[in-house]
C-alpha cells in the first residue's frame, strides 16, 4: 500500500529528475513522430582499421583500396567539421526513429538513476494487468497467421473477384471494396490489408483510364481497416493493452464495441462517396479497365513470394517512375486481374485462424479474475507454430519447382541487366564518337585535349583509343584492329580475339571470390537459398512486425517512469476534475478527443493507450483511496471511448500516428505513389472528425442504455 501511496504523491514532480524524465519522454515523442539521421563523422584511417579487422576476421571482403587525396583535407571551424566532403573522414549515420529513440530514452534516464530497475521490471515483465510480454508475443503469433493467410494471395484473389463483382460501376465498385475490406479488417485485423490491399488499389487505379488520383481509394481503404481493428481484441496490440489493464474478456470487449464501429463504417461511407471525394475523377461512375491480353489472361499465375519469379518484370517495375508507361499498366494489369492464389495455404491458414480466435474467446470468456493464470499466448503461439510447420513443410515438398523457377528468373534479370549495360556503353560511344567528329568538323589540326571537354583521342590517332572525362573508350577502328566487334564486346566468347583476357579476368575473380568466403557472404547466401526453398515463411518473417518490440517495451518503461515519478498521478487528477464538470457525456467526448490527439503526439497510438491506460488506473487508484466511487457508466464511457480513439487515431493527422500508417506509406511509395504529410492531415481531418462525431455519439447512446448508474468496483 505504501509502494501506491509514493505513486500517487504528486509532490515528486517538483524534484529536477522528475522534470527531466517529463522532458525526455517529450522529446522521444517528437522523435517518433518525426525522425531523423545523426551524422557521426570518423577518421577515415580508424574507419580503415576497423574495416580491415573484420576482413581479418572474415566477416566482410577486404576494402577496396581508396585514393588518398593529400591536397585536401578535413576544415575545421570552432571545432565542427566542415560540410564539403573530405577523404580524412568518413561520415556515418545514426537513425533516430521510433526504435533507437524510446531506447535511449530508456538509458539515459537509467544512467542518471531516474529509473531504476523496478521501472524497467514493471514496464516489461508487466503490472496492474498490463503484460507487456504477454501483449507482445500474443500479438507477433497471430500477425504470422495472418499474413502467412496474406502471402498464400488468398486477399489479393478475394480483392480480384471483389473487383470483377463490382464490374465497372464506379460507386458500386466503390462500395463493394470498402465492405470487403471492412469485413475482412474484421477478422484479420489491419496490417494485412494494408500489406495486400494497398498494393492491388495502387495498381487497380494505375490501370484505369479514367481514374485521374488513387486518393479516395486508398484513404478509404486506410480508414476503413483501423476502423475495423476496433471490434475484436485480437486485431490492434492497443485492444489488447487496454484490455488486459481493465480486465475487460474479449466478449465483452467486442460486445460493447461492434455497435458503434459498424454504425460509424455505415454512415461515413456516403460522406466519403458523396461529400469528401465527390469528384468523377477520384470515383467516376464508370471506370475504364484496360484489358488483359489474352495470352496473360491464360498464363499461370506466378508466386510473389518467389524471388525473381515474375523475372525481368519485378525490375521494370522498380525502374519505371509511374505514369503512362504502357509495360508498366500491363504489369499492372496482370498483378490484380491474374492473381496467384496457394489454395492450400489458404484454407489451412484460415482453419488454423479460426480455430485459433474461437479458442481464445472461449478461454478467455471461462477465466475467472485478471486472467494472468491463462494468458493468451498460450493457445496463439501454438497455432503460429502449427502454421509455421505447415509453410516450411510445404515449403520443403515444393522445393524443386520453386527453386527452378527463382534460378530462370535470376537467369532473366542478368540477362537483361548485360543487355542494358551494353546499350549504354554503345550509347555512350555513339555520342563520344559524334562529340569528336564535331570537334574535327571545327578544327582540321590533331583533335587535342580541350580544357572543360576533356575530349581526345590518345596519341592522336585516328584508330587510337578515345578518351571523355578522363575514361577511355575503344573506338571502331580500335575494336577492330583487336579482333573485337563492338556488338561482341562483353560476351566474354573464346573464340573471339580479345575476349579470351576478359574471360580468363572474370573467372580470376570469381575463384578469388569463391576461396574467401565471408560471413555477409554466407549470411546472403542463406537468405538466398531460404527464399528459394521456403519462399512463404521468408515472406512472412519480413513482413512481421519485430520492430514493434523494442518500441512497446521501451514505451512501456518510459510510461512507468511517468507514474513513478508523479506525472501519470498529475494527469490522473486533471481528468477527474474534468470528468466532475462534464459528466459521463464530457468524459466519452474528452477521452475521444484527447486520445485522437495524443496518437499523433505521444508514441504512436501504442504508446497513447499505455499512457491513457496507466492515467485511467491512476484515476480509479485516487477514488479508491478517497473512498469516492466511480460511476459504472462513467468508467466504462471512458475506457471504451478511449478504445474508439486509439483505434480511429491511426486516420489523423500523421503517418506516425500508428506503425500501419508508417507501412502504408511505405507501400505506396514503393508504387511510386506519393502521399505528403500535409496532404494526409488535410484529407484526413474530415474522415476523422466524422468518424469520432459518430463513433462517441452512438457510444453515448449505448452506454446510457446499457450501463446503468451504480457504482463501479474498485475492489480490482
Amino acid at each position: 500500500m505504501a509502494d501506491e501511496v509514493d505513486q500517487l504523491d504528486t509532490e515528486q514532480i517538483k524534484s529536477w529528475r522528475s522534470i527531466l524524465t517529463l522532458v525526455v519522454f517529450v522529446i522521444t515523442n517528437i522523435i517518433v513522430i518525426s525522425p531523423f539521421d545523426i551524422p557521426i563523422y570518423v577518421p577515415r584511417p580508424f574507419y580503415n582499421f576497423c574495416l580491415d579487422i573484420l576482413s581479418k576476421l572474415r566477416i566482410i571482403s577486404p576494402r577496396r583500396d581508396i585514393p588518398e587525396e593529400t591536397s585536401s583535407s578535413a576544415s575545421t571551424h570552432n571545432g565542427s567539421i566542415s560540410a564539403s566532403p573530405s577523404p580524412a573522414w568518413v561520415r556515418l549515420k545514426c537513425p533516430m526513429n521510433f526504435v533507437t529513440a524510446p531506447l535511449i530514452a530508456d538509458l539515459f534516464l537509467l544512467a542518471i538513476s531516474a529509473i531504476h530497475r523496478e521501472e524497467v521490471s514493471d514496464g516489461t515483465r508487466g503490472k496492474d494487468g498490463i503484460y507487456p510480454y504477454d501483449i507482445m508475443i500474443f500479438f507477433i503469433t497471430l500477425a504470422y497467421i495472418a499474413i502467412s493467410i496474406d502471402a498464400s494471395g488468398l486477399i489479393r484473389y478475394l480483392a480480384f473477384r471483389v473487383l470483377k463483382w463490382g464490374g465497372k460501376n464506379g460507386n458500386r465498385l466503390f462500395f463493394y471494396l470498402y465492405a470487403f475490406f471492412f469485413c475482412l479488417g474484421t477478422c484479420i485485423g489491419n496490417d494485412p490489408i494494408i500489406l495486400s490491399g494497398t498494393a492491388f488499389l495502387a495498381y487497380m487505379t494505375r490501370v484505369s483510364r479514367n481514374i485521374e488520383h488513387p486518393r479516395a481509394w486508398i484513404y478509404s481503404q486506410f480508414a476503413i481497416a483501423n476502423i475495423a481493428s476496433a471490434i475484436l481484441v485480437s486485431s490492434n496490440p492497443t485492444n489488447l493493452v487496454l484490455a488486459g489493464a481493465f480486465n475487460v474478456k474479449f466478449v465483452v470487449y467486442t460486445a460493447n464495441m461492434v455497435v458503434p464501429v459498424v454504425v460509424t463504417a455505415i454512415v461515413l461511407f456516403p460522406f466519403l462517396l458523396y461529400i469528401i471525394f465527390a469528384s468523377d475523377k477520384l470515383i467516376p461512375y464508370s471506370i475504364e479497365m484496360h484489358e488483359l491480353p489474352e495470352n496473360l489472361r491464360a498464363k499461370k499465375p506466378v508466386n510473389p513470394n518467389i524471388p525473381h519469379a515474375r523475372g525481368t518484370a519485378e525490375e521494370e517495375e522498380m525502374r519505371t517512375s509511374g505514369g503512362n508507361d504502357e509495360q508498366e499498366k500491363l504489369l499492372s494489369l496482370e498483378e490484380i486481374m491474374n492473381p496467384f492464389l496457394d489454395k492450400q495455404g489458404a484454407a489451412f491458414g484460415a482453419f488454423v485462424m479460426a480455430a485459433t480466435l474461437i479458442t481464445v474467446l472461449g478461454l478467455n470468456a471461462a477465466t475467472s479474475g485478471s486472467g494472468s493464470e491463462h494468458p493468451v499466448y498460450w493457445v496463439t503461439l501454438p497455432g503460429a507454430f502449427v502454421m509455421l510447420c505447415f509453410d516450411l513443410g510445404f515449403g520443403w515438398v515444393n522445393r524443386h519447382t520453386t527453386r527452378s523457377i527463382a534460378h530462370k528468373g535470376r537467369r532473366e534479370v542478368e540477362e537483361a541487366r548485360m543487355a542494358r549495360a551494353r546499350k549504354e556503353e554503345e550509347a555512350k560511344k555513339a555520342a563520344a564518337l559524334e562529340r569528336a567528329a564535331e570537334d574535327r568538323e571545327g578544327d582540321n589540326a590533331e583533335l587535342t585535349d580541350q580544357p572543360g571537354s576533356q575530349v581526345g583521342l590518345r596519341d592522336g590517332s585516328g584508330d587510337g583509343v578515345l578518351v571523355i572525362d578522363g575514361e577511355q573508350l575503344a573506338t571502331p577502328e580500335a575494336e577492330r584492329t583487336a579482333g573485337t566487334d563492338p556488338d561482341q564486346v562483353g560476351q566474354g566468347d573464346p573464340e573471339k580475339p580479345g575476349c579470351d583476357a576478359g574471360a580468363v579476368e572474370k573467372g580470376l575473380g570469381a575463384e578469388q571470390h569463391l576461396k574467401r568466403k565471408t560471413l555477409v557472404m554466407l549470411v546472403a547466401e542463406t537468405y538466398t537459398w531460404l527464399q528459394e526453398t521456403f519462399p512463404t515463411v521468408t515472406v512472412v518473417l519480413s513482413h512481421l512486425p519485430f520492430a514493434l518490440l523494442p518500441f512497446a517495451f521501451a514505451m512501456f518503461v518510459l510510461v512507468q517512469a511517468l507514474v513513478t515519478k508523479g506525472w501519470v498521478p498529475v494527469f490522473a487528477y486533471g481528468w477527474d476534475h474534468w470528468v466532475e464538470k462534464t459528466g459521463t457525456v464530457g468524459a466519452i467526448g474528452g477521452m475521444g478527443f484527447l486520445s485522437v490527439i495524443l496518437c499523433n503526439f505521444a508514441g504512436t497510438n501504442i504508446g497513447t493507450t499505455i499512457l491513457l491506460c496507466r492515467v485511467i488506473q491512476a484515476w480509479q487508484e485516487i477514488h479508491r483511496r478517497n473512498g469516492v466511487d466511480i460511476s459504472d457508466r462513467t468508467f466504462w464511457a471512458t475506457v471504451y471511448s478511449m478504445a474508439l480513439g486509439v483505434n480511429f487515431g491511426a486516420f489523423s493527422t500523421a503517418f506516425s500516428a500508428s506503425l500501419a500508417g508508417l507501412l502504408w506509406r511505405d507501400i505506396l511509395s514503393r508504387k511510386h505513389i506519393r502521399v505528403g504529410s500535409l496532404d494526409f492531415a488535410r484529407v484526413n481531418l474530415p474522415i476523422i472528425a466524422i468518424a469520432m462525431t459518430v463513433g462517441c455519439s452512438v457510444l453515448v447512446g449505448e452506454i446510457y442504455i446499457i450501463r446503468k448508474e451504480t457504482p463501479y468496483s474498485l475492489s480490482n
